[in-house]
């Protein structure tokens, strides 16, 4: 327990910051932190305490309407651990694993969205059932507030790293030829600077790195030998599309209850949403018989970077991010108003929204229109339009 205080405690993620070249100041005016040692042994005792949760709905702290103001006096390592924070958001790899569907090689895209969808559900019903709260500040700067009012412990960030870079590792070795070792130390650097990012940022404590890294490492070692079964009922079995949506839909719409907002449900149900219309997309497009995987000998040569491919490529990505933008607005604006209909919602009400009954179907529905739309329709308008 005291192992468990002291990696928790919020002192060893402002130590860390501090090193790093980043300090709070004015921190007097601020509400002090807990002492040491206590925060562990509250969640013993409260078994629904966030105290990171105090918020208006202007997304104010009640205790504290000004954020906390930091110096940075390491500009270098501040941007390195701010870029290294982003590739760890949803909406990188909403934007990223498409590319690599465009680009690289569909399968590759669809081992990644796997594994994606079931790191994130494990570690955000794991921070809902815990409910360990996020660092307090003071002592800690906190670079984030989207966040601030969902709960800690496992870093998603650190787990969804890990379970990418190193899937993506594992499931090349068989699809492009490239060194192994370069690959694995680009997927150890990536993983480190995104699971350092989260301390860098305030958003996580140590324990809370640490625990999503042995966890996202044991769903890879638990999963692996199962990669090539999943693969064959995800693109063979007859039931594998229904399968998937219907499962995925029950597990958003059973993720735990809080007694306050949370955007952990919402965040969950666009992830799985999206690896859902994916794979029924993929399960499409090996009926027709047009995959879009690379094609000969595998592995094949990485792709020679050269003006025309390089062209290529930034066509491909303005032109699937248009189609993806359009196809997410369209299923919002028509889920939204189907459920507010069904519901005898105001259209004036935003905050019907948080609804459970509104946002995991809207949510849900969007997504898997995205996914379905990225998997099936985006490579045949590329063909059409002479970028692939």
């Amino acid at each position: 327990m005291e192992l468990l205080t002291y990696l928790h405690d919020s002192e060893l993620v402002a130590r860390f910051q501090r090193r790093c070249g980043l300090f709070l100041v004015e921190s007097a005016h601020l509400k002090p932190e807990r002492p040491r040692g206590q925060l562990v042994r509250d969640r013993l005792d409260h078994q629904d305490s966030n105290s990171n949760y105090k918020y208006k709905e202007n997304g104010c702290a009640s205790r504290d309407c000004g954020r906390p103001r930091y110096e940075v006096r390491n500009w270098p390592l501040h941007f390195l651990f701010l870029l290294s924070a982003s590739l760890g958001h949803e909406i990188f790899y909403i934007t990223c694993l498409p590319n690599i569907h465009w680009s690289v090689d569909p399968f590759l895209c669809r081992r990644l969205l796997n594994m994606w969808a079931l790191v994130m559900y494990v570690g955000q019903v794991m921070k809902d059932l815990l409910k360990l709260p996020r660092p307090f500040s003071p002592p800690v700067v906190k670079l984030e507030m989207r966040v601030d009012a969902e709960y800690g412990l496992p870093s998603t960030h650190a787990m969804a790293a890990t379970a990418i870079s190193f899937t993506l590792l594992l499931s090349a070795t068989s699809r492009i030829q490239f060194q192994f070792e370069v690959g694995l130390i680009i997927a150890v650097t990536l993983a480190t600077l995104v699971s350092l990012s989260r301390l860098y940022t305030g958003m996580h404590s140590v324990l809370d790195v640490i625990c999503g890294l042995l966890i996202s490492a044991v769903l890879l070692g638990g999963t692996y030998p199962y990669w090539e079964t999943i693969d064959h009922f995800q693109l063979n079995s007859p039931i594998s599309p229904i399968a998937v949506l219907v499962l995925f839909y029950f597990l958003c719409y059973i993720y735990p209850e809080l007694d306050h907002y949370s955007t952990t449900r919402a965040d969950t149900t666009t992830i799985l949403g999206t690896c859902a219309g994916a794979s029924a997309g993929y399960w499409v497009n090996q009926q027709l018989g047009q995959t879009f995987e690379p094609e000969g000998m595998l592995p094949v040569p990485l792709p020679t970077m050269t003006a025309s491919a390089l062209a290529l490529g930034t066509g491909r990505f303005l032109v699937g991010a248009a189609i993806l933008l359009a196809t997410r607005q369209i299923a919002k604006t028509v889920s939204l108003h189907v459920l507010y209909s069904w519901y005898k919602v105001p259209k004036s009400d935003n905050n019907a929204r948080r609804r459970k009954e509104i946002e995991v179907p809207s949510k849900f529905a969007t997504y898997t229109s995205v996914g379905l739309v990225n998997s099936i329709l985006a490579n045949r308008i590329f063909l059409l339009l002479g970028l692939l």
